[in-house]
């Protein structure tokens, strides 16, 4: 989420097609696994709790510092559901007094003009709002929470009198397919910046709701239609754990005559589809570091061992930088330094990170890389 805030990658300075990117671009920090709502794809299965050993104050703070070290990334506090934690916008203010661009992922319901004016206080630069439905009824029984959706949208409304850039960000399911275009539609008129989907990666509550993950044919349908929505909405439009984007976009852009630049295509042009462990990691409440919040490989932990040494040493994320570990097709395809498959979806149905996407239709025509 919020990825569109990514820096151009520098390039790879190691052998044998190791990583062109790993530079640290954007961190998402677990910092509560508390939360108000119960959706039916939650990864981290959240409730209201309370959750054991979370990072308190200080160590939050400590996490920042070393964050800072490493890079200057934009952070995302998410959880559960950020506001619930009670030191939030001091951890706020002290990473943008950091040089960190910090960002929330709330989901609305919570945010009333004294938070909003908080979220400016304190330096949050934009949040994340999920909307799963154009209705309400739609979006609550995605939410399992009665009055979900009028809740996010006085939170937007109030965000936006204050302020506050907002996106919308929407999982995608069988549930809700057939209403991308209509929530797509919505964002606009509710004033968003941008409008990133995500496509279901089967973890936590998501494993639940497997068989409403939608097929890769759709899959495919689904991503061609983003890509057309690019000249047609005032949205900055992102896609994520949807790495086959970046494959479609350069097989659209060629069939059109365009290279592909940051001119043309913006961020999309510098970045690429899987990014765990590459340019983006995932911190738990308890400060377990993964490659990402759907990945659950335990890289390091921050109360144990400094965050820029797990960033730089791990083994995970060495792999992982290393584009021509990948096995199966993503491992022959000349698409992976670009793409790279969802790894946690290779994970989940395999127990292999680096296995083949298994909802992938593109068959790779050679063994050299673009």
């Amino acid at each position: 989420m919020m990825n569109d805030h990514q820096h151009s990658p520098s390039k790879s300075t190691h052998p044998g097609g190791r990583d062109r990117d790993s530079n640290l671009r954007l961190v998402a920090w677990e910092v509560t696994r508390n939360c108000n709502l119960s959706c039916i794809h939650c990864r981290a299965s959240a409730t209201m709790g309370p959750y054991l050993n979370e990072l308190d104050t200080d160590a939050g703070l400590a996490l920042l510092d070393q964050i800072s070290e490493v890079g200057k990334p934009v952070v995302i506090l998410t959880g559960g559901e950020p506001l619930l934690r009670s030191d939030i916008f001091q951890i706020a203010r002290y990473g943008t007094q950091k040089g960190l661009r910090m960002v929330m992922a709330p989901n609305g319901t919570l945010i009333t003009e004294a938070i909003a004016g908080e979220m400016v206080e304190a330096g949050i630069q934009r949040i994340s709002i999920s909307l799963d439905g154009s209705t309400r009824e739609s979006h609550d029984r995605f939410r399992q929470v009665e009055g979900a959706f009028d809740g996010a949208l006085r939170g937007i409304e109030q965000a936006k009198e204050a302020g506050v850039e907002f996106q919308i960000n929407t999982t995608i399911t069988q549930q809700n397919l057939e209403e991308i275009p209509k929530i797509q539609e919505l964002a606009v008129k509710l004033g968003a910046v941008a409008h990133h989907i995500f496509l279901l990666v089967p973890t936590g509550r998501g494993k639940y709701i497997v068989d409403q993950a939608i097929s890769s044919e759709q899959y495919e349908q689904t991503l061609n239609w983003f890509y057309n929505q690019r000249d047609k909405v005032p949205l900055q439009l992102k896609a994520t754990c949807a790495p086959h984007y970046y494959r479609i976009l350069r097989e659209r852009a060629r069939g059109e005559g365009k290279k592909i630049t940051f001119k043309t295509h913006g961020l999309d042009a510098v970045t690429r589809g899987c990014l765990g462990g590459t340019g983006f990691c995932f911190i738990s409440h308890t400060g377990i570091v993964q490659p990402c919040g759907f990945l659950d490989l335990e890289c390091g932990d921050v109360t144990k061992t400094p965050f820029g040494v797990i960033w730089s040493e791990s083994k995970v994320f060495k792999t992982l930088r290393n584009y021509n570990s990948l096995r199966g097709k993503c491992g022959r395809c000349e698409y992976r330094k670009v793409c790279g498959g969802c790894r946690a979806r290779a994970y989940e149905a395999t127990g292999d990170y680096l296995a083949e996407e298994p909802l992938c239709l593109y068959q790779p025509k050679k063994t050299s890389s673009l």
